[in-house]
């Protein structure tokens, strides 16, 4: 009887499995080995695409005379420095006595591809049973079901064919655009950019885009004029109080139909003044009368405020560059260590709900979490409530909102690993544990309150009615709150910000004690009013976590609704990707990352490249190219596409664009650019030398 060939994409992982299959025996130098079972393991990547110079010497050298390189025929080759790892596994996946391969590498587009690249390179016959297991987790449980239901691995071709077509794209955008941009502006950008070697114009499909999201952002910022203006604020209480009683409420000024100011060219907005004269006249004009206020409207409603849906990898980057001040590359570090210490589920998600098989399952996942300390008391309270039932149908659930992989979750195993984590991991751990532990409370509930009074305005002949409102908000009902509060924080603001809770409202308290004295046509005193001063805010720069889930969806970036639906909850880059991606824009010096506040800004070097781009391939800096890319490779994924048309389509952009580059030049336009953001560069660096 032959034996079963179990390989997975990293050392850790394959350790998992030959645990869960209890391989004991031999342990060669890159397996593990019993009389049933081998396992072996990847390092990752084992193969890349052979750079052009591969294909003929002559390619070598950068010459637009060899562009558009398009190969007939991609060449793949062994990456040198895991060679033997990779000699190792094709010596195991050819050996006569394995029967059946079972591919465990990570469940996704990328694994599927770091596997089947593996295959060809290794000639691995067709004769051999090979299957695909899926997994969610690195749970025991987990494991021996991905292994039990593992599908034929010709069931995920069509996903193949969509990693190898992504490779492609990437490869072929990048040489090409690099090369002919380089070789048409590289010199102009090198001369412009105080470096001490010469560098490229470092071009890639989804980072190019990136960059130009980041450099648009500072040139909104740039060109920002800051705007004055100026709100009345009148402080309003009832006419009979009790000595030393303190029963009032503030109340904003806005213009209506009825106002002194209606359509007035002296207004900002619908409640303010261009000018602090012109506030100082109104204020003068009611200081003056019978300061007095009439209740024309007293509404109050309850709002309901949902828990969160639960983690995908963007989520979670972005709300732990806010809380940990660390980069979305060192949260996606934290969460896979947490992972392969089967601590949560898989990671490399966009999904933010989990699907219906898992939640009939998920008292698992509670029991589980008994041994943490902190869900204790929460667990207990979800026992008794029983509120874990009819979670299937909640909108935490939901089977078409899941793609590869469902929301980031504890497994509820594994906590014999939390006193190993180190600080930041376990407290990402409890954050992700108090999200899911969310889900299973009520929604809070607030008590809003909105009061709208006026204010004679006799002006002559004409009267005028100026008009005030308030609105505030009460919590009435806590409901998933305390779930939410962070054992680690010291401050509930910075809590309630991190979970988004807290928004601008008045005075709350106050206005709650008088609500319920206040109806429509009451009489109020108007005992005061003041002027408040603001001005115009600039469009915020990205941090590293806000980058990412722009990133994620970059939908809203695009006006063609059928393209925004498509890249919905994927956008540009994937959910593995995107941390890499911004890694490696600031290891090439074209964006700073500044590790405390974790803000993210263009280099005059990245600004520059943003430059040359913009001129002569600006589809490259627009959300809108990469979703038509994903939407073609989701539709090869699908098998609506066939390679061939994508591929088609593929070269033809490339060419035409290489074409373009050819026979254009913009380089009056880039000395007027760099005109611009030099200018700016050479002014910040004198102010950081203090001239």
């Amino acid at each position: 009887m032959g034996k079963k060939l179990f390989i997975a994409e990293k050392p850790s992982v394959a350790q998992e499995f030959a645990k869960v299959l209890k391989v004991n025996g031999r342990r060669g130098d890159g397996f593990i080995e019993s009389a049933e079972y081998i396992v072996t393991w990847c390092v990752g990547h084992l193969v890349t695409m052979s750079y052009p110079e591969a294909y003929d010497p002559a390619y070598a050298k950068w010459s637009f005379e060899t562009l558009p390189f398009i190969p007939e025929k991609y060449k793949y080759e062994v990456i040198g420095n895991v060679k033997k790892q990779f000699d190792m596994v094709k010596k195991l996946l050819n050996r006569e006595d394995v029967e059946a391969i079972y591919v465990c590498t990570d469940s996704g587009r990328e694994g599927e591809y770091i596997y089947r690249l593996v295959d060809q390179m290794a000639a691995v016959p067709d004769t051999k049973a090979k299957y695909r297991v899926w997994i969610d987790s690195q749970t025991e449980d987990e494991i021996m079901r991905g292994i039990r239901e593992a599908k034929p691995l010709s069931a995920y071709d069509n996903l193949s064919a969509s990693a190898y077509l992504r490779a492609k794209e990437d490869y072929l955008m990048g040489i090409n655009f690099s090369r002919a941009l380089s070789l048409k502006y590289g010199g102009w950008l090198n001369d412009n950019v105080n470096g001490k070697k010469w560098t490229s114009v470092s071009v890639g499909r989804v980072m190019t885009c990136v960059l130009g999201m980041v450099v648009s952002r500072e040139w909104e910022i740039r060109k920002f004029i800051k705007t004055p203006f100026y709100r009345i604020l009148g402080s309003f209480s009832p006419e009979k109080q009790e000595e030393g009683e303190e029963s009032g409420f503030e109340g904003e000024w806005r213009v209506n139909e009825k106002s002194q100011y209606f359509q007035s060219p002296k207004l900002y907005k619908e409640n303010g003044f261009t000018e602090e004269g012109f506030a100082k006249e109104l204020m003068e004009n009611l200081m003056n009368g019978e300061k007095k206020a009439v209740v024309d409207k007293v509404e109050k409603k309850k709002e309901k405020k949902n828990p969160p849906l639960l983690f995908n990898l963007a989520e979670l980057q972005n709300l732990s560059s806010k809380l940990f001040k660390i980069s979305p590359d060192e949260t996606l570090q934290i969460v896979q260590e947490l992972y392969e210490k089967k601590l949560v589920t898989y990671p490399r998600t966009d999904a933010r709900v989990l699907s219906s098989a898992v939640a009939k399952e998920i008292t698992k996942n509670l029991k589980g979490l008994q041994g943490y300390e902190m869900a204790l008391p929460y667990l207990r309270d979800i026992a008794e409530r029983k509120s874990y039932q009819g979670l299937e149908k909640s909108r935490y659930v939901d089977d078409k909102k899941i793609t590869d992989h469902y929301a980031i979750i504890p497994t509820g195993q594994g906590l014999g690993a939390l006193a190993s984590l180190k600080p930041v991991s376990a407290k990402m751990y409890e954050v992700i544990v108090r999200r899911f532990l969310s889900i299973f409370y009520p929604p809070a509930v607030y008590q809003k309150m909105n009061v709208s009074l006026h204010v004679d305005n006799p002006q002559g002949e004409h009267r005028y009615e100026e008009t005030f409102v308030t609105t505030a908000k009460v919590l009435v009902e806590e409901g998933f709150l305390p779930v939410s509060r962070y054992s680690f924080s010291k401050k509930k603001k910075e809590e309630g910000d991190a979970n988004g809770e807290n928004e601008d409202m008045t005075d709350s308290d106050a206005l709650a004690k008088i609500l319920p004295m206040l109806k429509k046509g009451m009489v109020l005193s108007l005992r005061d009013l003041k002027i408040k001063e603001g001005e115009t805010s600039p469009p915020k720069r990205y941090n590293s976590g806000s980058m990412i889930l722009a990133m994620e969806n970059a939908g809203q970036l695009i006006e063609d609704e059928e393209l925004r639906a498509m890249i919905k909850g994927s956008g540009i880059g994937t959910s593995a990707t995107r941390a890499e991606i911004l890694k490696k824009l600031v290891n090439i010096s074209y964006l700073d990352l500044n590790k405390k506040t974790q803000i993210i800004t263009p280099t005059l070097k990245g600004e520059l490249v943003c430059g040359i781009v913009r001129y002569s391939i600006p589809a490259m800096l627009s959300p809108k190219l990469t979703a038509s890319w994903e939407k073609g490779l989701n539709g090869v994924s699908e098998g609506e596409i066939s390679e061939t048309e994508y591929m088609d389509k593929l070269t033809g952009f490339v060419r035409t664009q290489v074409g373009n580059v050819k026979q254009t030049n913009n380089m009056s336009k880039l000395r007027s650019y760099y005109q611009i953001a030099g200018a700016y560069y050479e002014k910040k660096e004198k102010k950081k030398n203090g001239k």
